[in-house]
């Protein structure tokens, strides 16, 4: 499977509305959840797994976070891409002090553990580039943040 085949249009969402990083975190697992992408247990996981491994990122152009729980939740892999009304407060990753108010939200369902990694490395490096975030923030439709994804992890 090649990385970009983890992005697919049916999981990309604009202007998310959510209160809390917690509500956040249970609408997007739902839509997984859902669409056949994850098991029931993945929402609780990934929520669990946000408080003590926190995935905000000090990003420019947009803020983001990259939450994601173990494989033996998922069925099959997935990246949810989501924009957000307004922005959440979550931790950044690394301190676990500092609140960063994110933009955009980055849910990773990954199946294979070795994978993880070099998925989570190719988002970073996209991450690094603040035109290509701030690009993201802009897009106002799904073929727009989606082309955008395909382009840069390749």
């Amino acid at each position: 499977m090649k990385d970009t085949d983890m992005i697919k249009k049916e999981l990309i969402y604009l202007d998310t509305k959510a209160k809390n990083k917690e509500e956040l975190l249970s609408k997007l697992s739902d839509i997984l959840y859902e669409k056949g992408y994850v098991k029931e247990s993945f929402k609780q996981a990934i929520i669990d797994r946000e408080k003590i491994y926190p995935t905000g990122l000090p990003t420019l152009g947009a803020k983001v976070a990259l939450p994601h729980t173990d494989t033996e939740h998922v069925i099959k892999p997935a990246i949810l891409v989501s924009t957000l009304e307004k922005p959440v407060k979550f931790i950044e990753m690394g301190n676990g002090t500092t609140v960063l108010d994110v933009e955009m939200v980055f849910m990773l369902a990954v199946k294979n553990p070795s994978h993880q990694v070099k998925v989570l490395q190719k988002l970073i490096n996209m991450f690094e580039k603040e035109d290509v975030l701030t690009s993201l923030k802009k897009c106002k439709d799904t073929n727009c943040i989606y082309n955008t994804l395909k382009r840069e992890i390749n």
